[in-house]
């Protein structure tokens, strides 16, 4: 996989994978855990997941900055992975305040602002070297798919983690059961008939008896769990900075400038850090308000639209049309990714709070990580015997997987329990196993067309992608059309038999890896394509900053989850994929233009 490629691309691929497993942990129970320690509503809860995304990005801009001024990618990319490091030890430990769990989560996005848009840049050097400019696209598509082999497993180790924990302390897993609790401790809990019976459920030890002292040790340990789920992560961080202190020499170092421009670079870099310092500050008195929600939106769209005004008015006459195309595109992909982006917010609610619990035989592979294991290696087997120009050796290793690990996925369904069950976490895997399992498949059809002349241009594929990201809500609308809002259901649970198939999510989820596969690289190449050349890393840092905003704008999904009804929320993401599927499509020609 690796050949023909600078041994540097493993390091980064090693290190990336590790950092991006910890990342997606924290995607896949943040919002789970904020609201079983804490006790937070849906909107508080999604201010803070909200604005820990925002930062991520905004701060991967900041370390940009820095990288760029001292020259010294390594060291930046090292201190990042340290910083996480830390951050997520810190959330490993138990019984910390709300206050100070924002901080901690402040930490691991200051660590991933440094190392994230880094390390990307030290693998676009290695391939600066004419020697591998022709391999550049393979190595990034391998090293996005170190990205998402650690997303796929991170859903599972929490999920393993949080469990382990339960058992224990002689309980099972109960989704409905910490908001109960809650209740039951304030003294707010009308029905306690359903709270006993899902308590004796949950109970391994025996009958509960005592229902407070009940509801405060289910929760301590349900969210215990979840610390150690933390530690998982930074485990796997710890593993990333091993990975990149033994093996960093094999990525290149930046090149020194000239003698006679460095006093200017240096003057220059000094200027650069200094502002970065101050968005930094600025970014961290934001992040600690996280409970005023009108002060984080205004904050963020504040902050790109000056961004806006000030990049309009450095710019020339002749930049300026290229400037403003590339605005109106970022004004588009804020919306793709402020629904997009529910996946770990809104999307995880709906898996916890309305999806059922217990799933047939066949639909439980792919929420148990050894049977989805073995499902995925007779796939493999099939593509590998069906594949045109493999040799008869790489064929009979196909057939044999494909009928080997095939018989065995037959044999886990056939034997498997009527009833198993599932936990909200995992839907956090499908993404990234759809991205591994479609990127092949979208990049084939993107050439078959391109060889007949019918590809379509990069703007009208970030169009398409938009439309397609409607029909992902779309499923979500139909799925939720006659279930009870959660303001309806005043904290009681969904009764288990008006829960809904998990399939409305899973569909859900690959209509819309579907959508950023058209979108998200492609706006990555838009803008390589039509930035002035003076401004290509300011306007990939524009992206970049697009992409915090959008984030930030996730928690209007939180904001109306307990106010409208759940189909009334997903309509929101279907109006605002096609209205700005519309806004791209109205100004093609001149997106067209610029591209050619």
């Amino acid at each position: 996989m690796f050949q023909k490629h600078p041994k540097g691309l493993i390091v980064a691929f090693f290190a990336n994978m590790g950092e991006r497993f910890g990342f997606y942990t924290m995607m896949a129970i943040l919002v789970l855990f904020l609201q079983a320690k804490f006790d937070v509503n849906a909107q508080t809860a999604g201010s803070i997941y909200s604005w820990f995304y925002f930062a991520i990005y905004a701060l991967a801009l900041l370390g940009g900055i820095i990288a760029d001024a001292t020259k010294k990618y390594k060291t930046v990319i090292l201190t990042g992975i340290v910083i996480m490091f830390l951050g997520y030890v810190l959330m490993a430990m138990p019984g910390m305040s709300l206050t100070l769990t924002v901080i901690f989560l402040f930490t691991i996005a200051l660590g991933n602002g440094l190392f994230k848009g880094n390390l990307q840049a030290v693998v676009g050097q290695m391939y600066d070297n004419p020697k591998y400019e022709k391999l550049r696209d393979k190595a990034y598509l391998l090293f996005y798919m170190g990205i998402n082999i650690g997303a796929f497993f991170a859903p599972f180790a929490a999920n393993a983690a949080r469990n382990w924990w339960l058992k224990a302390n002689g309980l099972n897993h109960d989704a409905s059961l910490p908001a109960m609790c809650h209740q039951m401790i304030k003294g707010k809990l009308t029905d306690t008939e359903t709270f006993s019976e899902l308590a004796n459920a949950a109970s391994t030890t025996g009958p509960v008896t005592d229902l407070g002292a009940f509801a405060q040790n289910y929760i301590d340990v349900f969210s215990r769990g979840y610390n150690y789920a933390f530690a998982v992560a930074a485990g796997a961080m710890l593993i990333s900075l091993v990975v990149y202190l033994f093996f960093n020499k094999l990525l290149p170092t930046k090149e020194v400038v000239k003698a006679e421009t460095k006093d200017k670079e240096v003057g220059t870099g000094i200027v650069k850090i200094g502002v970065s310092l101050g968005v930094m500050a600025a970014v961290v008195a934001i992040f600690l308000l996280f409970l005023r929600e009108s002060v984080d939106i205004g904050f963020a769209v504040g902050l790109f639209a000056g961004f806006v005004a000030w990049i309009m008015q450095i710019s020339n006459k002749e930049e300026r049309p290229r400037v403003a195309a590339l605005l109106l595109v970022f004004g588009v992909v804020i919306f793709f990714w402020m629904s997009f982006h529910q996946n770990g917010l809104t999307m995880t609610m709906f898996a916890r709070d309305y999806t059922v619990k217990a799933v047939e035989p066949f639909t439980f592979i792919f929420f148990q990580l050894d049977y989805i294991l073995i499902f995925i290696g007779a796939i493999v087997g099939l593509v590998l015997l069906l594949k045109k120009g493999m040799n008869i050796l790489t064929k009979v290793i196909g057939a044999a997987m494909f009928l080997g690990l095939g018989i065995w996925t037959y044999f886990n369904v056939k034997n498997g329990q009527a009833s198993n069950e599932i936990q909200p976490e995992i839907f956090q895997s499908f993404n990234p196993l759809f991205i591994v399992s479609l990127t092949f498949l979208v990049m084939g059809i993107f050439t078959w067309l391109a060889n007949r002349g019918k590809e379509p241009s990069t703007p009208r594929k970030i169009g398409i992608g938009m439309v397609i990201a409607s029909f992902g809500f779309l499923i979500m609308v139909a799925g939720s059309f006659e279930l009870m809002s959660p303001f309806e259901l005043n904290g009681s649970p969904v009764p288990d038999s008006s829960r809904v198939s998990p399939y409305w999510l899973i569909n859900s989820y690959l209509v819309l890896t579907i959508a950023e596969l058209f979108l998200s690289p492609m706006g990555l190449s838009f803008v390589s394509k039509v930035s002035p050349v003076r401004f290509q890393g300011l306007m990939q840092g524009g992206w970049l900053l697009a992409t915090a905003v959008g984030n930030k704008l996730l928690s209007v999904g939180s904001f109306f989850w307990d106010r409208i009804e759940i189909w009334q929320m997903w309509t929101i993401f279907v109006v605002c994929c096609l209205l700005s599927a519309a806004f791209i499509f109205a100004i093609m020609k001149r997106l067209e233009r610029l591209t050619k």
